[in-house]
Order: structure tokens, then C-alpha cells, then sequence
């Protein structure tokens, strides 16, 4: 058995999300899944914790408070996360879509796409790439799904850009082990499939995702 077979990945459940498709994308990668609700119980027992996509900031955040602070702690421990569409929003400090409080992994606000077609939905070509996850994907056009979109601070974070009706945003970002990105992998054909795979396969190697 591979180390991929037997990483164990925490899925937290906020009440809304693409839970299965996401699932079973990580599950064809090899991992052990578990669906969280608890906040605090989903960074415990686990190599990594993910952060579906899907559904309002507000009502999310709202299921992540009561453990926020464990949250944010295991993660600054070095626990590996991904965050998908949402998930990857709920990195930062706050949002313009509604109140609550973001992880603030990323120092940053979520706003509304400036395009005069909002939401986004359909395939969108990632830019200036610059993460081992795309690398190893191979992944250059993505499947999106959005009207809300991550402002960093510091675009330190940033390793992929995206465009839509003139508005340039950060299609995926890293701190350290917590990866986020704002496209949804699980639903970007054979490429976005390889991208799940090369995060879950990261989680065993000496360097995570390298």
C-alpha cells in the first residue's frame, strides 16, 4: 500500500458545498476521506484538512466560529489544508459577500467580481503559474464557478492568476502548506483530477507538494 493510499483527508462540512464530487476526487487520489462538521474535530486525526466550495461566506463562516481558533492554530502548526472556491475565501480575513470571520491565513478581503457578467461560470485559462501543484497537473484552463473573488494584501501569496471581464484575480494562493484556489479542480476535466492528485500524493513525500 502507498502512502497515498493511507493519507487521511478531513472534508469539513459547512452545511453546503460540492462535498461528493470533491470527495470522490480525492478518494480516486488515494486518500482516506472523512466528513467533518465539527470545525475542531476536523483538524484532528487527519494529514489534511479541505475546504469545499460551494455556498455563502456568511453561513460558512458562521459553521467554522465555533472552532476558529483550533482551526487557525493547526494550521499554523503546519497541518496541510486546500480550499476550493469558498473554501479558499474562507483563508482570508473577511468578506463583502456577507458578515463573519475568515481564517486569516491570508491577510485579505473577499469582493465581488468588477465584470459586467457576474457570476462566472465556465472554463477560464490560469496565468503565470507558479505553484508545484500546477506543475505537476499540468493544469492551464480551469472550471470556475463564482461572483466573489480573494484581494490579498501582499501579492506575495499569489502563484496563479485568472481574468474575467477585465478584473485579474488570484486563481489560487499558498501560505506554506495551506493552499488555496478559487477554481474548482474536481470539476477541470483529467487535469484538475491530476491537481487533487498531486496535493494528496505531496502529503506523504519528505517536501509536501514537491
Amino acid at each position: 500500500m502507498t502512502r497515498a493510499a493511507m493519507t487521511r483527508v478531513t472534508l469539513f462540512d459547512y452545511g453546503a458545498g460540492n462535498l461528493h464530487s470533491l470527495g470522490k476526487a480525492l478518494e480516486a487520489a488515494g486518500a482516506s476521506v472523512r466528513v467533518e462538521s465539527d470545525p475542531a474535530r476536523a483538524v484532528e486525526d487527519t494529514d489534511a484538512l479541505v475546504l469545499p466550495g460551494v455556498g455563502a461566506f456568511q453561513a460558512a463562516a458562521a459553521r467554522l466560529a465555533p472552532g476558529l481558533g483550533a482551526v487557525r492554530d493547526a494550521l499554523g502548526r503546519g497541518l496541510p489544508a486546500l480550499g476550493v472556491c469558498l473554501g479558499m475565501q474562507l483563508l482570508f480575513d473577511a468578506s463583502d459577500e456577507g458578515p463573519g470571520e475568515g481564517l486569516g491565513v491570508i491577510p485579505g478581503r473577499v469582493t465581488r467580481l468588477e465584470a459586467a457578467r457576474v457570476p462566472q461560470i465556465g472554463w477560464n485559462a490560469i496565468e503565470d503559474a507558479h505553484d508545484p501543484l500546477f506543475t505537476a497537473s499540468h493544469l492551464d484552463v480551469a472550471y470556475y464557478a463564482n461572483s466573489f473573488v480573494c484581494r490579498p494584501d501582499d501579492e506575495a501569496p499569489v502563484t496563479a492568476w485568472s481574468e474575467h471581464g477585465g478584473d485579474r484575480f488570484p486563481a489560487s494562493v499558498r501560505q506554506g502548506h495551506v493552499v488555496g484556489v478559487q477554481f474548482h479542480p474536481e470539476k477541470s476535466s483529467s487535469a484538475g483530477l491530476a491537481f487533487v492528485r498531486a496535493f494528496v500524493e505531496g502529503l506523504g513525500a519528505d517536501v509536501p507538494f514537491l
